[in-house]
């Protein structure tokens, strides 16, 4: 008889858990805020299309940023944090300088705040700033669900060992996707954002120079080579940059796959989907099709903003988007760290 109690009650406990909303079984969901803030999508996007219209690269930067999140920790926002002794995610050499977009998460969440406070986590912020900034750039509308909660701990190292660098082969990418349950066909897919963009010259500088001796590499076109070298001296500005795409540089689409087999892929990482051939056959066929990319790539998005995701009560609602709340339960004298500091961030994480 007990037996069959304890059956009974974990079938009415399974019940129930089946009638709950979709982020308390950890999961996210299209239209999250619809009732505790009906605009803050709406919101979001108006920041996001104010900065566009000031500097339509900040596009690239906002759906970089959205991958550079999701890529360390999950997507939680800790790419956001600051730290004033320079170890935080954001100071990793991944991200500085080239991260951007962080003054528009702030203007997105100051907008939000005001309407709907202690509401709207930043990294759903980042997630609506990506999509945004997607179909600004591409013409491509997608829902994004929602429901992530913020981070406590960003450590630069984190940044470092979790982020592909532009020298990766083909295998060390598709690796690094698998480990964040990406597919190699989605390695292409989400790739394809390199469609936007600039680039510093020191993400590809060892394609072109070697100390100060011009570098012939196979999978780099003469020409395109000899151009970059001219932008791009063997011991550059470290503000110089250059467009990732040369023929569509403000638009999201499908030239990036068309330009690779021309050997006019910028970094050596993107050389590789061409030399490899399962990769190759993702590539040719994306180059053949636009529609067919964007779809996917709208997919691979919402996928990726599924990345180990803190929901229900893990995490919080960060109410400024570069520090950790203050915890009363930190057993620590406040005053006598500074909310950047890494020091603080994993003294919180911990309680």
């Amino acid at each position: 008889m007990d037996r069959v109690m304890v059956v009974v009650a974990l079938m009415a406990v399974a019940a129930v858990c089946l009638r709950l909303p979709a982020v308390a079984r950890g999961q996210l969901q299209v239209g999250f805020y619809n009732t505790s803030c009906p605009n803050a999508e709406s919101l979001v996007r108006q920041a996001v299309a104010n900065a566009f219209a000031n500097d339509s690269g900040i596009a690239a930067g906002l759906i970089r940023l959205h991958f550079h999140d999701c890529f360390v920790k999950g997507c939680d926002a800790s790419v956001l944090l600051v730290s004033a002794n320079g170890t935080a995610e954001r100071d990793a050499a991944p991200n500085k300088p080239s991260l951007r977009g962080f003054e528009v998460i702030d203007a997105a969440k100051a907008a939000v705040e005001s309407s709907c406070a202690r509401t709207v986590s930043c990294a759903d912020i980042v997630a609506f700033a990506a999509r945004d900034s997607i179909n600004l750039t591409g013409q491509a509308a997608y829902q994004v669900p929602s429901g992530r909660r913020d981070g406590n701990i960003s450590v630069d190292q984190d940044a470092i060992n979790n982020l592909p660098p532009p020298t990766f082969t083909a295998q060390q990418l598709v690796d690094r996707f698998a480990n964040k349950t990406l597919t190699a066909e989605e390695m292409v897919i989400l790739s394809g954002a390199h469609s936007v963009g600039r680039s510093f010259c020191s993400s590809f500088l060892p394609r072109i120079w070697n100390n100060t001796t011009p570098i012939v590499d196979a999978g780099l076109s003469s020409g395109y080579a000899t151009l970059l070298r001219s932008l791009c001296p063997s011991t550059p500005n470290n503000s110089t940059t250059t467009m990732i795409d040369p023929t569509t540089p403000a638009v999201l689409d499908n030239n990036y796959y068309k330009l690779l087999p021309l050997n006019l892929g910028l970094f050596f990482s993107d050389n590789q989907l061409r030399t490899n051939a399962t990769l190759n056959t993702s590539v040719n066929s994306f180059a053949a099709n636009e529609t067919l990319w964007k779809e996917k790539f709208v997919a691979a998005m919402i996928k990726m903003g599924n990345i180990e995701v803190l929901t229900g009560t893990q995490g919080e609602i960060r109410l400024n988007c570069s520090i950790v709340n203050n915890r009363s339960s930190v057993g620590i004298e406040m005053a006598h760290y500074n909310p950047g500091s890494t020091a603080f961030i994993n003294e919180v994480a911990t309680n």
